[in-house]
């Protein structure tokens, strides 16, 4: 039997500001272990026994489509990345996916991974993942849910109808929503609900049928969309018109709550079947969440980076650089990046987004962008700037180049720190190597490249009265930007 993982990547994370942004999510972070989330929820599925699993098959945002590639890259997985144009919820996602799956003629089992989730027992989930394929294979359509153990008002639930075979599976009765704490609390007592984990199994051709049964508009759209799709390198870009057409729906309301009100009544569409998994899940939706499953010491403190703690409790200090010192503090979330810092008692920590929101009105980049961003051909680091100057950390990677380009309103010069720079001003061409430098003049074209085995780093200098980054026009760009 084929396992296809399809890994959904397209949340934003903004609770969990200032680590994560828009465009650089939670899913891209290594905020437990040296692996990203989306790195661990790959590396989840490896050596399941009695499984055949196919290399992943990953749905992004095409902001991401660059990062997400050289993370499949390093872990030697590159998969299959099929890009949205925009985001339409996670039915949509699955479904181009599930037609990527069958393009040659497949019918895989589909095994649906939210790429930003967290499980700590790999072995417990790889135990309910084999389970949920033999229910699959037969033409189920299987979810997981997480034994709960507190009354989470934060997820939807997932309630149990009759067993459906053995090892404790059981048709679902029905999904409802996340509910007030009386009624979860409610629902922990009955003993038949679980949280809804998002996890999913289905053979492709099942999803694509029961999508069509119940939500035709989205299935059609989809399906016009692959069809004007291409392949752009390592990516699959779907018809960008017609999936703007599609409506926006989650897989929960546009197939699973119709399946779970059917039992089968509607005609042709399968059996719903929920799996209890009780293996350390957490979505990490906010940073109380993170704090839950991240080891602690004696105080229940979480550290990580240039942290001190004294005498403080149940706290969690996360530094990316600057050294952190907690003094007396209970119950807290402390968070440094280099442009922002957040300071959050922990059962306040929902109301992040509220923040991000207020940055987002106000113009600024800190809700959208880190100082340090991502380029398919290397990172920058905005490291100082001012009225008319901004100074650049630049580190491009072996063998890759920049744009050839253009700015109308800024000049810049360039000093490599290390490695060789090969840069091409106007109709000239030169090497530079280390403790060298060149100048770019404004309106001159220009390109930056790295010819060599090492990682090329040099410093930017850019004056002008413009310094924003969309003021670059690209002649030739070899990423399709």
């Amino acid at each position: 039997m084929l396992i296809q993982p399809v890994v959904l990547s397209g949340g934003s994370g903004t609770r969990l500001w200032p680590l994560s942004r828009e465009k650089y999510p939670k899913q891209l972070l290594p905020l437990i272990g040296e692996d990203s989330l989306l790195q661990a929820t790959v590396r989840r599925v490896d050596g399941i026994a009695g499984l055949e699993v196919a290399a992943p098959l990953v749905v992004c945002n095409e902001e991401y489509r660059f990062v997400i590639a050289e993370q499949l890259r390093v872990m030697g997985k590159p998969g299959t990345v099929v890009l949205e144009p925009l985001g339409r919820n996670t039915a949509p996602a699955l479904t181009i996916a599930a037609q990527a799956a069958i393009k040659n003629g497949a019918d895989p089992v589909l095994l649906v991974m939210p790429a930003d989730h967290v499980i700590v027992n790999t072995q417990a989930f790889q135990a309910v993942v084999r389970q949920g394929a033999a229910l699959a294979d037969a033409g189920a359509v299987v979810t997981f849910g997480i034994t709960p153990d507190a009354p989470e008002t934060g997820y939807g639930y997932i309630q149990s109808g009759e067993a459906f075979g053995a090892d404790g599976a059981k048709r679902i009765a029905r999904f409802v929503e996340k509910p007030n704490l009386a009624t979860a609390q409610a629902y922990l007592d009955e003993g038949t609900y679980s949280w809804n984990s998002g996890l999913f199994m289905m053979r492709a051709s099942v999803w694509l049928a029961a999508l069509a049964l119940c939500r035709p508009d989205i299935a059609a759209a989809c399906q016009t969309a692959w069809a004007q799709g291409r392949e752009d390198g390592e990516f699959v870009r779907v018809g960008k018109e017609a999936f703007s057409q599609c409506p926006s729906d989650s897989i929960d309301y546009a197939v699973m709550e119709r399946i779970a009100a059917g039992q089968g009544a509607a005609a042709g569409l399968p059996v719903g079947v929920v799996i209890p998994l009780s293996a350390g899940w957490s979505d990490v939706g906010a940073w109380e969440a993170l704090w839950n499953v991240l080891p602690k010491d004696p105080d229940g403190n979480v550290a990580q980076g240039d942290v001190l703690m004294q005498d403080s409790r149940n706290t969690l200090a996360l530094s990316e650089g600057r050294l952190i010192a907690c003094v007396g503090v209970d119950d807290l979330i402390v968070v440094e990046t280099a442009d922002a810092i957040l300071v959050a008692h922990k059962n306040k920590t929902q109301d992040v987004k509220k923040i991000v929101d207020r940055l987002k009105q106000a113009g600024r980049s800190e809700g959208q962008t880190h100082r340090k961003v991502f380029r398919p051909w290397g990172w920058y680091d905005s490291v100082d700037s001012g009225e008319r100057f901004q100074v650049k950390r630049i580190v491009v990677k072996p063998g890759a180049a920049l744009s050839l380009q253009m700015h109308h309103h800024r000049a810049e010069h360039w000093i490599v720190v290390s490695g060789t720079a090969k840069v091409t001003v106007g109709d000239k061409t030169l090497l530079l190597s280390e403790n060298e430098s060149t100048y770019i003049p404004l309106g001159t074209t220009h390109r930056l490249e790295n010819p060599g085995k090492l990682a090329l780093e040099m410093i930017e200098v850019q004056s002008g009265s413009y310094l924003g980054e969309d003021d670059i026009v690209r002649f030739e760009d070899v990423y399709g930007r």
